[in-house]
């Protein structure tokens, strides 16, 4: 789902509009793989009958409740926007209680990004925004190509400055 258009100024461009990256699924897919095949084995393992269909119930159980979560974490995934536009750099997450961060380009002072060897492996990583405001720094989690976004806020903050 793409950034609502109704949210941006007048005249003002989406340069980049990014959801976290995949990485953001892998504790809850991590989870409800195993719940799966822990289930799948007591499955095989034990009769319906007594202790056993207990046993299965809760395997069961777990991988529902493994499944509600991993719905939850794409929900919360398709909300979360990281937009960078001709005018500022956005941030909102929430689906029903939503926060964002809005950061003028004018006041970013730096766009520093980090990521470890297994996030370069897999283009994810993390991303500091330091800008002249009342909470001057900002870390956004799980940015796709993080050092692509770095270079497309500096040629935003440089298109800016020379308009």
């Amino acid at each position: 789902m793409a950034y609502p258009q109704r949210l941006l100024n007048p005249g003002e461009e989406v340069r980049c509009d990014l959801h976290p990256h995949w990485w953001y699924f892998i504790s809850q897919a991590g989870t409800l793989a195993a719940a799966i095949v822990i289930a799948v084995a007591i499955a095989s393992i034990t009769d319906g009958d007594g202790i056993g269909g207990v046993v299965r119930w809760v395997s069961v159980s777990a991988v529902l409740i493994a499944l509600v979560m991993t719905a939850l974490r794409w929900v919360s995934w398709v909300t979360t926007h990281f937009v960078v536009t001709s005018d500022r750099v956005i941030y909102r997450h929430g689906v029903l209680r939503r926060q964002g961060v809005e950061i003028p380009l004018g006041r970013v002072n730096n766009v520093l990004f980090e990521q470890s060897l297994l996030e370069r492996m897999i283009g994810a990583g993390d991303l500091l925004i330091e800008s002249g405001g009342e909470r001057g720094q900002q870390l956004f989690s799980d940015v796709r190509n993080p050092d692509r976004v770095q270079n497309m806020i500096h040629a935003a903050i440089d298109a800016t400055r020379n308009d």
